[in-house]
């Protein structure tokens, strides 16, 4: 991999931790009568979570998204922009 390359990989990578940041700023948490929390992000159907505290609620809920886009880009299923950061997926050239 030259430079170039790299330098976009990083770049690529930091756009992706500040779209899973920003995405998980917008959840919503509850408490739940049991005590327990349960947290979700408006518009990512499916991307809920649930612990003993909100800390680990926020925890298993980075977890879930991870997994949510890592589905969603493998199935060319549209991904919501988040405070102006769309998520592409770029077609590259095998090696």
């Amino acid at each position: 991999m030259d430079r170039l390359q790299e330098t976009a990989r990083k770049e690529d990578e930091g756009m992706l931790v500040e779209y899973i940041r920003k995405a998980v700023g917008r959840a919503e948490y509850k408490r739940l009568e049991d005590g327990t929390w349960f947290v979700e992000i408006p518009g990512f159907e499916g991307v809920w979570a649930n612990g003993k505290s909100v800390e680990e609620c926020r925890r298993e809920l980075i977890e879930v998204l991870e997994e949510w886009l890592f589905l969603k880009i493998r199935d060319s299923d549209p991904i919501p922009v988040v405070d102006g950061i769309s998520l592409v997926v770029k077609p590259t050239k095998a090696a």
